[in-house]
């Protein structure tokens, strides 16, 4: 357990609590430095991870207190680095679930996007307020966030500094779950539980293909899954999970 991250474990499941009351859990360099440790060496034996915050917030974003002025390059560079460590987020093979509440803002948005599954609880706030500050979103989401809403909608909310509370979130994609206050870590710790307990190879299928195939033409996508499904469905989690269903049993993979 560090003091900017603390990380506990419960089975098969990671809890990353991003500790920085006093800034509302904004991102510094040590937080990403941290986060990305995590996803580079998980501790053994874990199957999926929760993200969260503290003191009534998910994360408000890049900490602008700690900005240090660089030229073109070196924001260039920082940006990429950011990007890297989404993308480790995203795609280490561990499916990530996000408990939100208070500011998901900015970075802590984008953050939170490169997470599977989005909780949200009624305080929560989206918003991308870079237009409204002169500069421009350098964490991915004009990636992974314009996937979601569409470029022109987050066009518009940008444009306008637009917030969005947790319903119009989980209607619009940000969130897949809105919960009453104060729910949404206990819901992230049943799902994490359940998907914990899926076969570990098929979870690594769905996190690395299905968006990876959204960026190939039709039947590039097609064929990928063909190869999917090859794979997964000749593996021996596979021949338990049919048995275990024959047996009106609960499986038990690897």
């Amino acid at each position: 357990m560090s003091d900017i991250l603390q990380i506990s474990l419960d089975g098969g499941v990671a809890t990353l609590t991003m500790n920085r009351p006093e800034k509302r859990n904004a991102m510094c360099d040590a937080l990403l430095e941290a986060i990305e440790a995590f996803f580079a060496h998980p501790p053994e034996g874990v199957r999926a991870v929760i993200l969260t915050g503290t003191a009534g917030h998910y994360c408000s974003g890049l900490d602008l207190s700690e900005h240090v002025a660089r030229d073109a390059e070196g924001t260039m560079r920082h940006s990429r680095n950011w990007h890297r460590v989404m993308d480790m987020i995203q795609f280490s093979g561990l499916p990530v679930v996000s408990a939100m509440f208070g500011a998901v803002i900015g970075g802590g948005l984008e953050l939170a996007a490169s997470t599977h599954v989005r909780i949200a609880e009624p305080s929560t706030i989206f918003q991308l307020p870079e237009g409204r500050r002169g500069i421009f979103v350098g964490g991915g989401a004009t990636v992974r966030i314009g996937r979601i809403l569409g470029a022109d909608r987050m066009c518009e909310m940008m444009l306008t500094g637009r917030k969005y509370g947790a319903e119009e979130g989980r209607a619009l994609g940000l969130a897949h779950y809105a919960v009453g206050a104060g729910e949404a870590l206990a819901l992230a710790q049943k799902l994490a539980a359940d998907i914990a307990g899926n076969a570990a190879l098929s979870n690594y299928m769905m996190i690395q293909a299905i968006s990876r195939i959204s960026d190939m033409s039709k039947q590039d996508g097609l064929f990928m899954e063909s190869l999917c499904a090859a794979v997964s469905q000749t593996s021996r989690d596979a021949e338990e999970g049919l048995s275990a269903f024959l047996e009106k049993r609960q499986p038990t993979f690897r």
